[in-house]
């Protein structure tokens, strides 16, 4: 049967070009009895969107960074909406649902009524972006599926508690001797806690295989962004692959390894940002005014930096810890990569560009040098 929705879908979500938005949106507005359906549909088209690899936060990544705030609110209704029919849902997802999640804990749909046009205009928006998600490379299961909990699953070992806690301090404190030997102090630990997870797998207590998880990497100075986020993740014995149209690297790896790659990453970015803003005002104080210039460089140098100081500390931790563990590790390496490769045949290599102000990168390469990664 045509419903109200098929005609406002049909020229609004399936037409050329955005003049058929005002006729689908004017077709919706005037027939209340269409919202229930319209919810439906909705859901239809995340269910869709789920089964093509997406996952909710890289949905709310493309819709912060191409539509409004009225919109995420509004997928963050839907989403919720569609994963109450769930028995369960993959690792991950419930950390990106709360997130979406309102902190003031109101509706995403209070007042949105109050001008029917207005609204359906936002649904069908956000609907022709759901709608037009390409298939993009899962990176676990689909929600409902019985996917296997990684065996820690349970429970966040002691060594991620004090690794939280050290970069916690190092995003704190405005001394940057002090933020160096914490973040120092953290990856030496990331690194043991790797070797820890090998050694139970040799042991045969773990039957751990190389998985996958997403970051955003989000506009502005990604690509310098994207690096750091690469020199963390091999440093940390994982391999990342940098998606730029979407806004995300995917990081493959073993799990203990990708959450402490998500935590580093995190940290490290906080800092920068930090030390980027408080360089820039001094600066500025001096007269300067090539701002964008002047970060870009910045965050180019700190990554740059950071990925050898990240690698020489796990290196060194690893020639002094591994012993008989070196082969376990070499074939853990392998399977990271071979999984990579199979997720992702055919990648390409990016150049940083737009790196030219000498300030920039003196103050981001210090700034790196005084970062806490242990």
């Amino acid at each position: 049967m045509d419903t109200v929705t098929d005609r406002a879908f049909a020229v609004a979500l399936y037409g050329d070009g955005d003049d058929g938005l005002d006729t689908g949106a004017s077709l919706l507005a005037a027939d209340p009895g269409s919202d229930p359906e319209l919810g439906r549909r909705g859901e239809e088209f995340l269910r869709r969107a789920w089964q093509r690899g997406w996952q909710p936060a890289d949905v709310a990544r493309l819709v912060r960074r191409d539509l409004t705030e009225r919109h995420t609110r509004l997928l963050a209704e839907l989403i919720a909406a569609e994963v109450r029919a769930y028995d369960r849902l993959p690792p991950r997802w419930q950390a990106q649902l709360d997130e979406l999640a309102d902190p003031a804990g109101e509706t995403a749909g209070a007042g949105r009524r109050a001008d029917r046009f207005s609204y359906a205009t936002a649904v069908l928006e956000l609907y022709r972006l759901l709608l037009r998600l390409p298939t993009i490379e899962p990176v676990g299961a689909a929600p409902g599926a019985a996917a296997q909990l990684p065996p820690h699953h349970h429970a966040e070992p002691r060594m991620l508690t004090r690794i939280r806690a050290l970069l916690a301090k190092a995003e704190a404190t405005d001394y940057a001797a002090e933020a160096e030997a914490l973040s120092a102090k953290a990856q030496e630990l990331m690194a043991r806690h790797s070797i820890d997870e090998a050694r139970l797998s040799a042991e045969g207590r773990s039957a751990d295989t190389p998985a996958a998880c997403r970051i955003g990497v989000d506009a502005p100075y990604e690509t310098a962004k994207a690096v750091l986020l690469d020199a963390v993740a091999t440093a940390n014995r994982c391999r990342a692959v940098w998606n730029s149209a979407f806004g995300f690297s995917t990081v493959v790896g073993f799990e203990p390894d990708l959450e402490v790659v998500e935590l580093l990453h995190t940290s490290l970015l906080v800092q920068g940002t930090a030390a980027m803003t408080r360089a820039e005002s001094a600066q500025r104080a001096g007269g300067r005014k090539r701002t964008k210039t002047f970060r870009q460089s910045f965050l180019a140098a700190y990554a740059s930096r950071l990925g050898h100081r990240l690698a020489e500390t796990a290196g060194q931790v690893t020639a002094a810890e591994a012993g008989s563990l070196l082969p376990v590790l070499a074939a853990r390496d392998v399977a990271v990569v071979s999984e990579a490769e199979r997720m992702f045949p055919a990648t390409t290599t990016s150049r940083v560009r737009g790196v030219s102000d000498e300030a920039g990168w003196t103050e981001g390469t210090a700034a790196a040098d005084a970062a806490r990664v242990g």
